[in-house]
C-alpha cells in the first residue's frame, strides 16, 4: 500500500503541467476561434490552401478530403490524405489557411522522408502499447515486488515520452514550411500572416504540454521504482 500511496502523492508533480495544458488547450482554441472568423482577403479555403501548397512543392498523390469535428486535422501517411475538418475545409478564414497548410507541410515531409517523421513512424506501434500497458505493468510490479515487469512498464512508457519528444521538431518544421509558403507566396498579407502565425504557435504548446506530461508521468515512476530500491 505504501507503493500507492507515495504514486498518488507523486501526482502533485503533475499540477503545474495539467495547468500548463489547460493554458495551451485554452490558447488554442480562442485562437482558433478568433481568426476562424476574419475572413483572408486572397478569398482562398483551406482546402485550396493546401492544394497549392502541394502544387508548390510538386507533390500530385495527396487526396485533400473533409472529415467531421473541429480542429481534427490531421495528414494520414499511410493513405496519403489530407483530412481537413469541416470548420477548415471550405472555410475562408485566416486560421483555415494556417491549419490546411500545416497539415500540407506534413505531406511534404512525408515526400521528401524527413528523418524525425520517419522515426515517429517507427515508434508508433510501440508507443500505443506504452500508453495501454507501461504503467499498469510497472503498478503491477510493484503489488507484487517483481522489478522486471517494473523495469518493463517504465521501459514502455518512456517509448511515450520519446514519441513526444520526436513529435516536436516534426510539428515545428510542418509549421514553419505552411507559415513559409504562406508568406513568400502571398496566400496571406501581412496582419493575416501574423494571425495564422498565432494560431499554428498555440497548436504547437499543446504538443511541448504532451512532452511535459509524459516526461512528469515517467518522473513518478522513476522516482517510485528509486523509492523501492
Amino acid at each position: 500500500m505504501g507503493t500507492y500511496l507515495a504514486y498518488y502523492l507523486t501526482g502533485f508533480i503533475m499540477i503545474p503541467v495539467f495547468i500548463f495544458a489547460l493554458i495551451c488547450q485554452s490558447k488554442v482554441k480562442s485562437s482558433f476561434n478568433k481568426y476562424s472568423q476574419i475572413r483572408n482577403s486572397r478569398g482562398l479555403t483551406g482546402a485550396e490552401a493546401a492544394y497549392r501548397l502541394l502544387q508548390l512543392n510538386g507533390i500530385t498523390d495527396v487526396k485533400i478530403k473533409r472529415i467531421s469535428g473541429s480542429l481534427t486535422d490531421h495528414y494520414n501517411p499511410r493513405t496519403k490524405e489530407i483530412c481537413l475538418s469541416e470548420t477548415v475545409f471550405d472555410s475562408k478564414s485566416i486560421a483555415a489557411v494556417g491549419v490546411a497548410c500545416h497539415e500540407a507541410g506534413h505531406a511534404c515531409q512525408h515526400a521528401e522522408s524527413y528523418f524525425p517523421l520517419k522515426i515517429r513512424n517507427m515508434v508508433i506501434p510501440l508507443t500505443n502499447i506504452g500508453s495501454t500497458a507501461g504503467i499498469p505493468l510497472a503498478l503491477l510490479g510493484f503489488f507484487f515486488a517483481f522489478d522486471p515487469l517494473i523495469y518493463i512498464g517504465i521501459a514502455l512508457y518512456g517509448a511515450v515520452a520519446l514519441f513526444q519528444l520526436i513529435t516536436l521538431p516534426v510539428e515545428f518544421n510542418a509549421s514553419a514550411r505552411a507559415l513559409r509558403t504562406i508568406q513568400d507566396n502571398g496566400f496571406l498579407i501581412s496582419e493575416e500572416y501574423t494571425g495564422a502565425k498565432k494560431v499554428l504557435t498555440a497548436a504547437a504548446l499543446t504538443y511541448v504540454a504532451a512532452l511535459a506530461s509524459a516526461l512528469a508521468t515517467l518522473l513518478r515512476l522513476l522516482i517510485l521504482a528509486n523509492r523501492k530500491r
